[in-house]
């Protein structure tokens, strides 16, 4: 099947930004490097569905390298850079995506890329194995396994393994504490704020955050909008991570309260409607509402739209809604994630861990090929410090060593 994007004359753009992470991920080069060698994906298709920007461009490169068949398509009608897309072709690989697909046109990729009949599948919020479970049944068997990339993915592969619908294994990559520590917290907390400031233009300092959500991504956006200079409220349905939230300093409180209060909103939950129409009516004239989950469920978008008496676009990316008693609220990249529909996403240094851990678990799972037994497992211990190690050597950085006495005294000998 042929590619489907937008504009292949768009490579040019595309190398240059794919040329710039491969300067600036020093995993992803070395692995590229010893995977050219050792081709350990001989045969091998790989079915990808993650945001397709030079990241993501970069860790297909990488795999293609070790002999991998790659079949390429964006998990985000707003995230996909086409440019991207077009280098990723003239290089040799078939990609479906283009940016602001239609749902229709986003299924069709989806679908594009997994009729090929992939043995490696690597999903970030669960599209391709959704479809291949409900659509594509005849290709399970052929199927090794896969690697989820997202805290909103691995719970619909946890439902799916409570109720025994999961028909083969699942690295839960996003587990990793090579992962979720660096790029949910440090990667989530900078690349939203990046989005916010670049798309609106306006201060943070002086003005109140409020971020629905404590696990990493939340720490990580609470914590950068504290370091702009902003008052923090945090709202949550977990007791514990809430008196987390108020023992690092902010203020915890519902959504119905904080919806009063808050200048800028952030939710980063992974639920459904965070943020409805009871909250909307109680929200400031001009207050900014984006969305760092998965999904563009967080805000209840479709409710905002039939409240409102008015819609217009303001600037790129924002789209402002009239409620009946006059109030603007202004919602950016439609409800989806801020950080790519926005923006450029994590930063390269932050994702070269992470897709360091993809390429590896990838690796493990081929090598062990029928040997796994649980549908749901997570990434190697081994392979998570392998990469945090190669990561501390590329930093300059170097750590103690456990002497023997000190292992027998800890009962490690």
């Amino acid at each position: 099947m042929a590619s489907e994007i937008r504009d292949i004359k768009l490579a040019e753009s595309g190398r240059r930004k794919l040329e710039w992470v491969h300067r600036n991920c020093d995993l992803l080069r070395t692995l590229r490097e010893d995977f050219a060698k050792t081709k350990p994906f001989d045969g091998i298709k790989i079915a990808l569905s993650v945001h397709l920007e030079a990241k993501t461009g970069f860790l297909c490169q990488v795999l293609a390298a070790g002999g991998a068949e790659m079949y390429v398509t964006g998990s985000n009608p707003l995230s996909t850079q086409d440019d991207v897309a077009a280098a990723l072709v003239e290089d040799g690989l078939e990609v479906h995506a283009w940016y602001d697909c239609t749902p229709e046109e986003y299924d069709r990729h989806i679908r594009a890329v997994l009729t090929p009949g992939p043995n490696i599948i690597i999903d970030d919020g669960g599209d391709l194995v959704h479809m291949m479970h409900t659509e594509l049944r005849d290709l399970i068997p052929g199927v090794i396994g896969g690697c989820e990339e997202t805290t909103t993915g691995i719970i619909r592969l946890e439902a799916m393994n409570r109720a025994g619908k999961l028909e083969f294994p699942m690295v839960r990559v996003n587990n990793a504490d090579s992962k979720h520590l660096f790029d949910n917290r440090y990667g989530t907390g900078q690349s939203v704020w990046d989005g916010i400031n670049r798309t609106t233009n306006l201060i943070v300092a002086g003005k109140t955050v409020v971020v629905a959500g404590y696990s990493w991504c939340g720490k990580g956006t609470a914590m950068r909008a504290k370091g702009l200079g902003a008052k923090v409220i945090v709202t949550e349905i977990d007791p514990i991570k809430a008196i987390e939230a108020v023992m690092d300093g902010f203020e915890v409180m519902p959504m119905k309260d904080a919806a009063r209060l808050g200048d800028f909103f952030v939710t980063v939950t992974g639920c459904d409607k965070v943020i409805d129409e009871e909250d909307f009516a109680e929200m400031k004239d001009g207050a900014i509402l984006c969305n760092a989950g998965h999904f563009d469920c967080e805000i209840d978008m479709a409710r905002l739209r039939e409240i409102s008496v008015e819609s217009a676009q303001m600037r790129n990316n924002i789209i402002g809604y009239k409620q009946s008693d006059g109030r603007w609220l202004y919602v950016l990249g439609e409800g989806r994630l801020v950080n790519l529909a926005c923006g450029d996403g994590h930063p390269a240094e932050i994702m070269d861990m992470s897709f360091a851990i993809q390429a590896l678990s990838v690796k493990y799972l081929v090598e062990h090929k029928g040997a796994l037994t649980q549908k749901l497992i997570d990434v190697p211990r081994e392979v998570d410090l392998d990469v945090a190690n190669r990561k501390l050597r590329f930093l300059g950085k170097s750590i103690d060593v456990l002497t023997k006495e000190q292992e027998a005294y800890l009962g490690r000998a």
